[in-house]
């Protein structure tokens, strides 16, 4: 059975719309996902190591008949496919690539937490979640994606128009 995801994507450095792109291009592809909604792109300040450029970020909704373990094994494929390394935390990436939520399914496993940890403060998250499912609610908060966001400082997250 199908279960509705979300995935944050991010890219900060080289063709960082090309990088989300062709993640989206990649998940379209992944038997067992079926693409949803994709937010507008949002251009936002790095949160993390100073210096860094600014991000590109959106999010996807879909449905993934794969377990959580194997749909977050295909999503770290992709970010390898497109040159990320992992080094500093918070560091630059090419591309980023996180399980927000599956489903509704409250989960703590090395390497995979559900729902994602720290979205409920990230506005470049919220901003673009919003979008995409407003009546999204946090399963462990109980607060949608909207109510979340309220209480953010969004000046960091501007949308980023392509010609």
């Amino acid at each position: 059975m199908a279960e509705e995801v979300l995935v944050a994507l991010g890219s900060n450095l080289g063709d960082r719309a090309g990088h989300l792109l062709g993640a989206v291009a990649a998940l379209s592809r992944l038997e067992g996902f079926e693409l949803g909604a994709l937010s507008p792109v949002y251009e936002t300040e790095p949160v993390g190591p100073a210096g860094q450029p600014p991000y590109l970020n959106a999010v996807l909704a879909g449905r993934s008949a794969l377990p959580p373990e194997a749909l977050l094994a295909a999503l770290l494929e992709i970010e390898r496919r497109h040159g990320r390394t992992r080094g500093r935390r918070w560091g630059p990436r090419t591309l980023d690539l996180d399980l927000l939520d599956h489903g509704g399914l409250v989960l703590e496993r090395p390497g995979l937490t559900l729902p994602h940890p720290r979205l409920h403060e990230r506005p470049f998250v919220l901003v673009p979640l919003v979008d995409v499912a407003p009546r999204w609610r946090h399963p462990r908060l109980g607060r949608t994606a909207a109510e979340l966001l309220r209480g953010l400082d969004r000046s960091g997250v501007r949308p980023r128009r392509y010609a």
